[in-house]
């Protein structure tokens, strides 16, 4: 399990990799959001990671800081993040969770602050190695 943020107003929480099939990439695993006002959860699909970790290793090498919004997002679009390098060697983080269904009913977001460099490279490694738990 992977926990983000430690105080209010909310924690995503993501559990549970699996592969659906064992012939094939899928990996799903569950996105829990936790706050005072309740809980929201939705399992996201996606193809191997679909590089999330990568992602997350791009923003820790360019620790120095970028122009703009950055983006990743899983298989469906369950899951999506959005990175902005701030003055001062912050990251936020912007993590968005949706239902599945077509009419897409419900989406929560929250933010997390990470500083650059190093700890953008924990929070990567700590994905990668909950990615690579699916296939042991």
């Amino acid at each position: 399990m992977v926990q983000l943020g430690d105080s209010e107003p909310a924690r995503l929480l993501i559990s549970e990799p699996a592969r659906r099939y064992e012939d094939e990439p899928t990996l799903d695993f569950l996105v829990r959001a936790q706050g005072p006002w309740g809980n929201v959860e939705t399992s996201v699909e996606t193809w191997g990671g679909d590089g999330l970790d990568t992602f997350l290793v791009s923003l820790a090498e360019d620790f120095r800081g970028w122009e703009g919004v950055r983006t990743w997002h899983s298989l469906c679009y369950d899951l999506t993040l959005a990175a902005e390098h701030h003055a001062g060697g912050h990251v936020q983080l912007t993590w968005r969770i949706c239902d599945r269904a077509p009419s897409e009913e419900w989406h929560f977001e929250t933010c997390t602050v990470h500083a650059a460099g190093e700890e953008m490279r924990n929070l990567a490694a700590e994905i990668h190695t909950f990615i690579a738990s699916a296939a042991e």
